[in-house]
């Protein structure tokens, strides 16, 4: 019977400082503080001197979609918000990637950079980061223009870099 009673006293203890922490952590690998219920997402500007119109709007509705899917935080126009996210689209920029035998381009790169910058009101809270640059790219072959190969291009760069950017800030990875 004892033997039992101490295996009870030892789960009530581990569960006592389990729930006792003061992380969150969601399905999706984030960490939020406790405290944290709101969040703003401010528009990304696009800054880089060559650009897609649509993209700010994009990244920003695509990072907006991803914090409000994943995680409990409502979203905010108050400049107080727990959370706050802004950026400036950086770089926006097509290179050869590969180059045949006759030196005739076989691929081509379109890179986007964007500069954010997190900011926790949180008072004791560590996660995130402050600024950062954050880059992808993909290759399409050199036979097709960027205006063709542009739409499946941003399909991939785009959630692969709000992927970063949250990851970044929530998960801390």
């Amino acid at each position: 019977m004892s033997k039992y009673f101490s295996l009870f006293a030892l789960c009530a203890c581990a569960w006592l400082l389990i729930t006792g922490c003061t992380v969150k952590y969601t399905a999706s690998g984030a960490s939020i503080h406790p405290d944290a219920k709101t969040v703003l997402v401010r528009f990304i500007e696009n800054r880089a001197p060559q650009n897609n119109p649509q993209l700010s709007q994009q990244i920003t509705e695509k990072l907006r979609q991803k914090i409000l899917a994943q995680t409990k935080l409502t979203q905010t126009n108050e400049n107080n918000a727990d959370y706050e996210f802004k950026g400036t689209i950086t770089g926006y920029s097509v290179t050869f990637a590969a180059v045949t035998d006759v030196d005739k381009p076989a691929s081509s790169r379109l890179t986007i950079t964007v500069n954010m910058t997190f900011i926790s009101r949180i008072k004791g809270d560590k996660s995130g980061f402050v600024s950062q640059s954050f880059s992808r790219s993909a290759d399409f072959p050199a036979t097709q223009t960027i205006q063709e190969a542009e739409p499946r291009l941003l399909q991939e760069i785009v959630p692969n870099l709000v992927d970063d950017i949250f990851n970044r800030a929530f998960a801390n990875w």
